[in-house]
């Protein structure tokens, strides 16, 4: 679903309790819930279709893309629960088995605890998971509060949705899907951890809408994010496929979305659809002190493959909430 048809199908459904701490109304990765002075729970769901073939790969990139959102809040991940749509009439049971595995894998990496989950029979298979995390209600991320001044950090390169879309189509070499499942797998949990020791104004993981998607929703009345088209990493091949139209329908769904959200200096029509790219299991989009960004890439460049970049800056309201060049 777009992101201007999910919000008006939740915005009537915002709760009304003193101890929700973050909602759904601004489109935030999680939900937080005060539990105490010192201790506040953090929620998520999410889930998605095959990617790949290999059902333990799948299995892993899922969970990091489900768990990703707990990580975006600056939150640590305690239990998780499995939600499974398996089609029992095509597969075998070891399929299932993979895919949990896979899973459970990625929880056990961010010292997170499996709990059980939810499984029924669907044509369509589908797996991910219900995760609750742990977070001081003092020390939240959240992706609307960025200062203006701060640098924007993108942790992962954009063209996720394009090379997956090109997998389903059998048009890629082995050395690109494995470098396109490499990004994908990878948790944001380390790059999450370490925000805790640097000045980080605001926080979100980009997924289904996209670079710029997301990004629009850190925006507020009074900031706008300016990104520099030439320092966004791109996976090889995107562009090329883009091109070529191989470009899953989520993207393009948002490059329509954002046409009067966005001002495009000097961007070609395949720039626009990739920075709008419905990515799965993508980076952290960071707002972050300058100082302290120079030493943050230089501790997270092994982590991220070294396709950690800073991309922009929050500057004053312009035009329009972000801006291009």
């Amino acid at each position: 679903m777009g992101p201007c048809d999910l919000k008006q199908t939740i915005e009537a459904l915002i709760p009304d309790d003193k101890n929700v701490l973050v909602s759904f109304e601004n489109s935030e990765d999680a939900t937080v819930y005060k539990i105490n002075e010192n201790e506040a729970l953090v929620q998520t769901l999410d889930f998605i279709t095959p990617v790949v073939d290999d059902p333990y790969i799948f299995g892993k990139i899922a969970a990091a893309n489900s768990l990703s959102d707990i990580f975006a809040m600056g939150a640590d991940v305690k239990t998780a629960l499995n939600i499974v749509g398996f089609d029992s009439k095509n597969q075998k049971k070891e399929v299932l088995g993979e895919i949990l595995r896979g899973g459970n894998d990625k929880i056990k990496e961010c010292n997170g605890v499996l709990m059980g989950g939810h499984t029924i029979e669907s044509p369509e298979m589908y797996y991910g998971l219900s995760v609750t995390g742990m977070i001081h209600p003092k020390k939240i991320l959240r992706n609307n509060t960025g200062k203006i001044g701060h640098v924007l950090i993108l942790t992962k390169p954009i063209g996720l949705g394009i090379l997956t879309t090109a997998i389903k189509r059998d048009l890629l070499d082995q050395s690109t899907i494995l470098e396109a499942v490499k990004i994908m797998e990878t948790l944001n949990y380390l790059p999450s951890k370490l925000l805790k020791k640097y000045e980080v104004s605001a926080c979100t993981d980009i997924t289904g809408f996209g670079l710029l998607g997301h990004a629009y929703e850190c925006t507020n009345k009074n900031i706008s994010f300016h990104m520099n088209s030439n320092e966004i990493p791109i996976l090889n091949h995107s562009i090329s496929l883009a091109k070529k139209g191989v470009v899953p329908g989520g993207s393009i769904r948002n490059t329509k979305y954002l046409e009067d959200k966005v001002t495009f200096l000097n961007n070609s029509e395949e720039n626009k659809i990739l920075f709008c790219d419905a990515q799965t299991s993508g980076g952290l989009l960071i707002c972050m002190n300058e100082n302290d960004a120079k030493e943050y890439m230089k501790e997270i460049e092994a982590m991220t493959y070294s396709y950690a970049k800073i991309i922009g800056r929050v500057e004053k309201r312009q035009t329009t909430a972000i801006i291009m060049s």
